[in-house]
């Protein structure tokens, strides 16, 4: 944890805040901090700052929190995803906004097993805290916006216009398409980056994605899991 995340609920009026559970037992016992010590603090989508450890409890930790640092700027980059299988999501949601993304919208597609919706890590109280712990680990405080479209082909054709109106668009598919390094960057704020199924997109599916300006690149002829693709691609687009 490089900064702890706190909401504007848990402070008083004087700055002063107590955690216990991990976040107690991670600046105790990881970070090996005690009174008078300082660590870095956020407010979830507001400023950054310094905390003074003024009590340490059985099982939890009394800080006096200043947030005086900058805002993070918000993350350029937003990931349209067909859904992978549960335990795949799980393990994304960490490193998602640990890369830094300003949106994650997870979106059906032919190849994607209709029961991956039923799954819990789906439901804000699952992935809110591994949203909150790539966070804390990059030191980052904007936490991404997560939606869920169902409907893949009328988000695309009807919505997708109004809700990324100037973003570049890149569809990931590893046949047929120009390597990601040949891609010319934009005049644009935004980027938009569609990852399909393990399965990969269909040729309706891409068809539908390149009347609606998406770029179809690769990162070369390997076949990469949904999770790898992800990262390696944001990773490969904040260099552009």
């Amino acid at each position: 944890m490089n900064r702890l995340l706190l909401t504007d609920a848990e402070i008083d009026v004087d700055g002063v805040v107590s955690v216990d559970g991990n976040r107690a037992a991670h600046i105790c016992g990881v970070l090996k901090l005690g009174c008078g010590d300082t660590l870095r603090v956020g407010l979830i989508n507001g400023a950054t700052g310094m905390a003074e450890i003024l009590r340490v409890g059985n099982n939890s930790v009394e800080l006096r929190c200043v947030f005086d640092g900058v805002i993070p700027s918000l993350p350029s980059i937003d990931l349209l995803l067909a859904l992978p299988r549960p335990k795949v999501m799980k393990r994304l949601w960490a490193p998602l906004a640990s890369m830094g993304v300003g949106r994650i919208i997870l979106t059906n597609a032919a190849k994607v097993e209709r029961n991956y919706f039923d799954t819990h890590w789906l439901q804000p109280s699952k992935y809110n805290p591994l949203l909150r712990e790539g966070l804390e680990q990059s030191g980052d405080t904007h936490m991404p916006q997560v939606d869920i479209k169902r409907r893949l082909k009328p988000f695309v054709e009807d919505e997708l216009d109004n809700e990324f109106p100037e973003s570049q668009r890149i569809l990931f598919h590893p046949r047929n398409a120009m390597n990601v390094s040949e891609l010319k960057a934009q005049e644009t704020s935004r980027v938009l980056i569609a990852v399909g199924p393990e399965g990969g997109w269909t040729d309706y599916e891409l068809e539908m994605f390149e009347k609606q300006g998406f770029h179809c690149v690769s990162m070369g002829w390997r076949v990469l899991r949904t999770d790898t693709a992800c990262i390696a691609l944001m990773a490969l687009m904040q260099e552009k």
